[in-house]
């Protein structure tokens, strides 16, 4: 059974503010919370419709409108979990870095997640202004991916000022990426859905390029950030 003070505590979790405040975020699905238990990060408290999870003190059997009731996904899975957000490692000013300037959709936020830990990008830099990591909706898009890459936010113009490495930005007047000679270590920086990398973080740049148009009409304007993201980071790889 879920009480009327856990309903609130999760319905909460939708809300940046009050997952600053208690430092919890919300995971569901049984493959999601399995991984980021099996990475270390704290379970505060686990609901579900499945008798055989119901393991500890703090595992909660609930029935399936009950789930329903607490779950943010449209179709609700069979569990949902409340977790201990971790606190940030110290950011490392080397390897491969993701930097994402003010990007806003919690489904590219999530998928570029998962894609530095397929491509092992350990650390992502995010702008102040881009999507919370732990909206519920980018916890459920990294398929627990969260656990395994760092995300720091800080302010993107100050730390592209302070940092050694050459710094690689998405441009449709970029030179080819495959045909430019990339580094092990750099930071690529991808810009927001609608548009693009700032000016401020343009001035920043010490390497533009682009992903070529090979369709004959030309008429494409631009790529997803997170599909882009993947070509880049799977040149940098290769």
């Amino acid at each position: 059974m879920v009480s009327k003070s856990q309903t609130k505590l999760i319905t909460s979790l939708q809300q940046k503010k009050y997952r600053d405040q208690t430092g919890l975020f919300i995971a569901e699905g049984p493959k999601v919370i399995a991984e980021l238990q099996d990475e270390g990060l704290t379970l505060h408290s686990l609901f579900s419709t499945n008798a055989s999870e119901i393991t500890a003190e703090n595992h909660f059997q609930v029935t399936e409108a009950e789930l329903k009731k607490i779950s943010f996904l449209k179709t609700a899975n069979n569990s949902v979990a409340i977790f201990k957000i971790p606190k940030p490692k110290l950011l490392q000013d080397k390897g491969l870095i993701v930097a994402l300037d003010a990007v806003r959709d919690p489904g590219n936020l999530g998928t570029i997640i998962r894609l530095c830990d397929w491509f092992g990008v350990q650390q992502l830099i995010c702008s102040e202004d881009t999507t919370d990591c732990f909206n519920p909706k980018v916890v459920q898009a990294t398929m627990g991916s969260l656990a395994r890459v760092q995300v720091h936010y800080v302010s993107l113009l100050e730390y592209l000022d302070r940092t050694a490495l050459p710094v690689f930005g998405g441009f449709m007047d970029g030179k080819n990426v495959y045909s430019e000679k990339l580094p092990k270590d750099g930071i690529v920086v991808m810009g927001n859905e609608a548009n693009g990398i700032s000016g401020a973080i343009l001035q920043k740049i010490t390497h533009k390029i682009s992903i070529p148009r090979f369709g004959e009409t030309q008429k494409t304007e631009s790529l997803n950030v997170a599909t882009a993201t993947a070509i880049f980071l799977s040149e940098f790889r290769r």
